[in-house]
């Protein structure tokens, strides 16, 4: 099967290798045409418009910033719909429940199926081929494309209808935003206390207070970094999406909340496109200590 691809970025660009890794035919496009550059001599082809990557394969996969780009991208002046004949549109950005179902209508009066698809586990698991894949659409739909998650991720769950992926996979990133501020405010406690932080990471990580976002997301605090390859705009976007899901079945997201203007506050403060780990920087600025020791990478490999 011939799969398109756009939407090259930190997350996009390593699934895109990954299926070309596993022998599928891969089509790229991405507004920078740069970001194609080490793709392409791998065997990527390079279209100029989403319109030229649908007409060229089965099914466009879309990993995109924000709900209007992939509406643009869908819809607008050479868009794929225009391209893809009969064929299968797979949203692996996050968006929210009602917009992925009204995508996938407008897209069904075109003859074209959807699938969502979006993941999680951080940008270096998905260049390693092991991030974890949340589908949700028609269980045929799914697997047809089964190949495809497989090649581009670890672990694979087929979470039910259409919309389903969207609620877990904020879900999910809620609880890494909490876990975040806890493992920042963790951190910090260590370092008054007067801990080692280097030894204090490995007893968390070797304790009951462990979770993944210690493991990974301390360690580039720790660096100095905070490079996760996550933006403090896709932060607040996620946690809008899960403060709305609460509302919506009537849960109170009292610690969601809080992390909710946390993030907002860091955003304001250090701007959308900075890391989102950079949220522990408020507490770092406001106490004037820095969380650093020395042997932590600057990126996940």
């Amino acid at each position: 099967m011939r799969y398109g691809f756009i939407g090259l970025g930190h997350l996009g660009g390593n699934l895109a290798a990954n299926l070309m890794k596993h022998g599928f035919a891969v089509t790229v496009s991405d507004r920078d045409r740069q970001a194609a550059d080490r793709l392409i001599p791998s065997g990527a082809a390079w279209a100029d418009t989403p319109k030229a990557v649908a007409a060229a394969c089965d099914a466009v996969i879309t990993c995109l910033p924000a709900p209007a780009v992939s509406d643009a991208v869908l819809f607008g002046d050479n868009g794929i719909v225009e391209g893809l004949e009969g064929g299968t549109w797979i949203e692996m950005s996050t968006l929210g429940r009602d917009e992925i179902r009204a995508f996938a209508e407008r897209a069904k009066q075109h003859g074209i199926e959807t699938l969502e698809a979006p993941v999680t586990g951080g940008v270096h698991r998905a260049a390693h081929g092991d991030i974890t894949v949340l589908v949700g659409g028609d269980a045929a739909l799914f697997e047809a494309h089964r190949p495809a998650f497989t090649a581009m991720g670890g672990e694979i769950f087929h979470m039910g209808p259409l919309g389903s992926a969207a609620v877990i996979k904020v879900i999910t990133n809620m609880l890494a935003f909490i876990h975040l501020k806890a493992a920042g405010e963790a951190l910090m406690l260590a370092q008054r206390g007067g801990l080692d932080l280097g030894q204090a990471f490995e007893a968390i990580r070797a304790s009951s207070g462990n979770s993944f976002v210690h493991e990974t997301e301390s360690q580039v605090i720790l660096n100095g970094s905070y490079d996760i390859g996550f933006t403090m705009d896709l932060a607040c976007k996620d946690l809008g999406f899960a403060m709305q899901f609460g509302r919506e079945f009537g849960v109170p997201l009292e610690l969601a909340g809080m992390t909710a203007q946390t993030f907002i506050a860091a955003r304001e403060a250090y701007g959308g496109d900075a890391w989102s780990p950079k949220i522990v920087k408020l507490l770092e600025d406001a106490l004037s200590t820095r969380l650093r020791a020395d042997g932590f990478p600057a990126r996940l490999e």
